[in-house]
């Protein structure tokens, strides 16, 4: 019966552009949409912000998806394993991986910021700071603890965690299900077979809500551009080439020296699940990707549950791009305020950030969230001063969603190599 899920994976991806127009790939029309958005928000800004909300409905379809998607996905791929203790094994890598990576992004983050010094010769006033537009942002990291966070792993009902679309939480109720399925043996056979079927179902609904997949990036980059307009960008150039090439380093230094010892190139893996950086880049969103990207991954290879345990707790705990944007923001912040933040301080940052930065993608907008809540857990560089940063933040969250994607499916590929359940024959067969 998992071949049911497999099948409809399958179905996600596109036809060789030899037997399809270009103009009916997902990517070619996204592209589309994009530019139109742009043109849209550009020389009609306040048409461009009232399409906020086909982004905003598009981003709610796939999300309502994501849920169940997770559910089947790990639920199917644990209870069908033999030995339990490999579960135990795959997450003991995945945490070790999870850490290193996150703990690099930081580092690289403040190196970049550091050398390129994108905040130098701004001399603002931090007295002429007005906290209240992130008022809001500031109340929810108030609200953040590490006691807090460990709490709301566990739901408070089975069907709220669905509700919301908490992923930590759905991704909790799956592994204890997955163990309680096992656990009945023989009499747990038939509902998994049934979970298989269900996450077919879910598949196929994942295809029909794609074809609306260029509404939802016109939308969305419509509204950026016409809210904070393009000369955002000129405005804040030198933070967003800053966060760019500190990001573009550790993508094509860092992830593509894990892609060469897990075998494969990054390059190719880059172009194979293009559609769905496309789709990231459109939405704003990492998420708009996951089930796609789990559909391709087993497609390349990789074994099911270590799909299904890897990509989930990878969206909470290894958000390399949130991780590089949050250390380059803080930094952009003490130089733009002429505030001198000393190696101890700045160490004391990195490390403070390794705890919050794994709490960032339980709220909306976590990775501001938990950069406030770092900011006024240090009393060094005063919270207030991410209002100088709202304009571009949306710019710079474009690349942190685009690089925790990458980062997700490097990963994936990486630990099912080291875990020795990787199907290399056929990574090298689909990667061309």
């Amino acid at each position: 019966m998992t071949k049911i899920i497999s099948s409809s994976i399958t179905d996600t991806r596109t036809s060789p552009i030899a037997r399809k127009p270009i103009y009916q790939h997902l990517y070619i029309q996204v592209l589309a949409a994009i530019a139109l958005g742009i043109v849209l928000g550009h020389y009609a800004p306040s048409v461009g912000e009232q399409m906020k909300p086909l982004g905003d409905t598009f981003i709610k379809l796939i999300k309502m998806l994501i849920a169940p998607i997770i559910f089947c996905t790990v639920v199917s791929g644990i209870a069908s394993m033999q030995n339990l203790k490999r579960i135990g094994r795959v997450g003991l890598k995945a945490i070790i991986y999870f850490e290193v990576l996150t703990t690099l992004a930081l580092i690289i983050g403040l190196i970049g910021v550091n050398l390129l010094k994108p905040g130098a010769g701004m001399h603002i006033d931090p007295a002429t700071l007005d906290a209240t537009a992130i008022a809001g942002y500031a109340k929810a990291a108030h609200d953040q603890s590490v006691v807090g966070f460990l709490m709301h792993i566990v739901p408070t009902t089975v069907f709220g965690a669905f509700a919301e679309g908490d992923i930590l939480q759905v991704l909790f109720i799956s592994i204890l299900f997955a163990f309680a399925l096992q656990l009945m043996g023989d009499l747990g056979r038939p509902l998994l077979n049934i979970i298989d079927l269900v996450a077919g179902a879910f598949f196929r609904m994942l295809k029909i809500v794609m074809y609306v997949a260029p509404l939802g990036a016109f939308g969305g980059m419509a509204f950026t551009v016409g809210k904070y307009g393009v000369g955002s960008l000129a405005a804040y150039g030198n933070l967003l080439i800053c966060y760019y090439v500190t990001a573009a380093v550790f993508v094509f230094v860092v992830l593509n020296l894990v892609a060469k010892l897990a075998g494969f190139s990054l390059w190719k893996f880059l172009k194979y699940i293009h559609e769905e950086l496309v789709l990231v880049l459109g939405t704003s969103s990492s998420e708009s990707a996951l089930p796609r990207l789990m559909g391709k991954l087993e497609k390349l290879g990789c074994d099911k549950s270590t799909v299904g345990l890897v990509v989930p707790s990878g969206y909470c705990f290894n958000l390399d791009g949130s991780c590089i944007n949050m250390t380059v923001l803080a930094i952009f912040i003490a130089q733009a305020l002429d505030i001198d933040v000393s190696l101890y301080h700045q160490i004391t940052l990195l490390f403070i950030l390794l705890l919050t930065s794994k709490g960032a993608a339980s709220v909306t907008g976590g990775a501001f969230i938990t950069l406030a809540a770092t900011l006024g857990s240090m009393d060094i560089i005063p919270a207030a001063g991410l209002v100088l940063v709202l304009g571009v933040y949306r710019f710079i969250s474009e690349g942190g969603a685009l690089i925790n994607v990458i980062g997700n499916g490097v990963a994936t590929i990486f630990i099912a190599r080291w875990d020795g359940v990787l199907d290399r024959e056929q990574l090298k067969r689909e990667l061309g």
